[in-house]
């Protein structure tokens, strides 16, 4: 008897192995999971590309901001570059009147005379310090190598002892306003010389 349920639990090997694959084949994703990550991948498509335009437009805005940025600092900074253009021209007619005075009379001035000489130098002082204040300096260029940028040479003068592109003259003073030039001087620059030095022009 025992022989014969030994018998009985054997298996056929062919219905064993139909059997595994009917129970692989209930694994396999139904029709329901398959509809699911259909509808789940353009929803992922979707959140990425409105994650990319959210990274962009924080990027653009963080850009507009520090050009705002620039644009204000540059506002604050040039704001008054036509008006002190302006105030030039009193500037220079200030000077001149200074220097119209011969160095003999200056020094031998007195009374009206000597108290006009001080109030036109005080009021050129005064001028000078107020377009400081705001930003305008004057470039003194004499004793100084030519920059091309700052100055504009208007003659040539021979002098052996001297390094050639050294400015020797100024006809009319130049002034920057921050790092930008306001009115370049007007010089004359030393030729025939020794040749000049490698060190770098003086900024001014």
């Amino acid at each position: 008897m025992m022989a014969n349920d030994m018998h009985d639990e054997r298996r056929d090997p062919t219905q064993a192995v139909e059997e595994t694959e009917g129970a692989a084949q209930g694994h396999e994703a139904g029709p329901g999971e398959a509809s699911q990550a259909d509808t789940l991948a353009p929803l992922l498509a979707e959140r990425d590309e409105l994650k990319d335009r959210v990274l962009r437009t924080l990027a653009e805005m963080e850009n507009l901001r520090r050009r705002t940025e620039r644009e204000v600092a540059d506002a604050r900074a040039y704001a008054v570059t036509n008006f002190a253009r302006d105030l030039l021209n009193s500037a220079d007619n200030i000077q001149r009147a200074l220097e119209a005075i011969p160095e003999a009379d200056r020094a031998g001035a007195d009374g009206a005379f000597k108290a006009l000489i001080d109030g036109i130098e005080l009021t050129e002082r005064d001028l000078a310090k107020t377009l400081e204040r705001h930003g305008v300096k004057l470039i003194e260029p004499k004793g100084q190598r030519f920059d091309p940028n700052r100055h504009q040479a208007m003659f040539e003068v021979p002098d052996p002892e001297v390094p050639t592109g050294t400015v020797v003259q100024v006809m009319q003073s130049g002034y920057i306003i921050g790092d930008r030039v306001l009115r370049p001087a007007l010089v004359g620059v030393a030729k025939g010389g020794p040749k000049p030095s490698a060190a770098p022009a003086d900024a001014a």
